[in-house]
């Protein structure tokens, strides 16, 4: 069996999953900073997880084709994502995205603001207390956030599929490989992948379950949940 949808699925869901942590937690701390337009921005950022993915590549399609606002700058460059592992990256990064978001920004929302109050109050910057108070602090929702992320981006397909293509080798990650398998009536081949996928899937889920629980403990040993 050609393994090659494994490592290619590996790679763009850990590249998504990178850009996903950093964009994920930049717009949730933004968003709880708003006071105007919270709803409007909250709505934009949670959309690619309402629609269908298969609306999300379309999109993606028309922004990074060769006639779109984008693919026309990077034509310029010499560079084009379409058809390309990296637009399968670009694809899962957009279609994951809002669970880190949701994950991150609950986590926010559910912090003590007088822990922040404080940290103000003792003179410490902005940069300062996210780093060294928010983070620490809100870490399981980030945590359960990128898990959530990565076993989004690893099991994409519609966007993908717009966007970069199904290329056995380049662009073809394991969701496309069962869809290829079954459209040859090669059952034995989907079968396998889709065991694949359902393996790396509850391994994700039970990591991001041991890990919450674990610190949910650590935090009540720690008198988090005393008066």
């Amino acid at each position: 069996m050609d393994l090659s949808p494994l490592w290619v699925s590996i790679k763009v869901a850990g590249c998504a999953t990178a850009l996903t942590f950093v964009l994920g937690i930049v717009a949730a701390r933004l968003v709880v900073r708003l006071d105007r337009l919270k709803g409007v921005i909250d709505g934009l950022f949670t959309l690619p997880m309402v629609l269908p993915p298969t609306v999300v590549g379309f999109f993606l399609l028309l922004l990074f084709g060769k006639n779109g606002l984008l693919g026309q700058t990077l034509a310029s460059l010499g560079w084009s994502v379409v058809f390309t592992w990296q637009g399968a990256v670009i694809a899962a990064t957009v279609v994951s995205f809002p669970l880190m978001y949701r994950a991150t920004r609950g986590a926010f929302e559910q912090m003590d603001p007088n822990l922040i109050h404080a940290a103000r109050t003792l003179g410490a910057s902005e940069t300062w207390i996210f780093l060294r108070v928010m983070l620490p602090l809100c870490w399981p929702g980030v945590a359960a956030g990128t898990i959530l992320a990565f076993a989004r981006a690893l099991g994409e397909f519609g966007a993908t599929t717009m966007l970069a293509g199904n290329i056995p080798g380049r662009t073809q990650t394991m969701s496309l490989a069962v869809y290829t398998a079954v459209a040859n009536n090669n059952r034995a081949i989907a079968y396998k992948w889709v065991g694949v996928i359902m393996i790396i899937s509850f391994v994700s889920m039970y990591l991001m379950n041991r890990w919450t629980g674990y610190q949910e403990r650590s935090w009540r040993a720690r008198g988090g949940g005393g008066s």
